[in-house]
């Protein structure tokens, strides 16, 4: 390519040709000379230490992740397990918080299903009105008068349950 090229003398070793004095001791230009590496081998040894590094790193930052991984699973377990108080307004409610507070409501909500008795005056009515409608099976706008007493019971029963609400 160039005029002066390296050419491989007898020993199989190259003499390097340079066009100025060599900056370099000859110390150091005989041990290239005689050093049996090639550039390609020497390549190959830097991209091998190259590929060690880059492993090395990638177990590095795979190590950082997994401990960022499992303390944000802390957190979120803590948080969870906690009441809520201490949680930032602005990060807002999580799925497992809204989950444990949904569970909550319905096991209070379950608690609260006792079905009372009727009063008397509520059963009475209800009654009549059963029994009108299976005596005028064919005719139940006759049952209207037992049909608006039932609705007066209710009634006073409503209000009795909303004055003792609002007391």
């Amino acid at each position: 390519m160039g005029a002066n090229t390296s050419k491989q003398d007898a020993r199989g070793g190259y003499e390097w040709k340079a066009s100025g004095p060599p900056s370099v001791s000859l110390d150091v230009l005989e041990s290239l000379q005689t050093s049996p590496e090639t550039d390609a081998s020497r390549a190959k040894l830097i991209e091998q230490h190259i590929q060690a590094r880059v492993t090395e790193e990638l177990k590095k930052l795979q190590q950082r992740e997994s401990e960022a991984l499992k303390l944000a699973h802390d957190k979120t377990s803590s948080a969870d397990v906690g009441d809520g108080k201490d949680k930032d307004a602005a990060s807002g409610p999580t799925r497992f918080s809204v989950g444990k507070e949904v569970e909550e409501l319905r096991r209070k909500l379950e608690e609260r299903k006792q079905v009372r008795a009727l009063p008397d005056g509520v059963e009475n009515a209800r009654s009549e009105v059963i029994r009108c409608l299976r005596e005028n099976d064919r005719r139940p706008l006759d049952c209207w008068q037992e049909v608006e007493n039932f609705k007066a019971e209710v009634k006073k029963l409503e209000k009795g349950w909303v004055d003792k609400v609002t007391s």
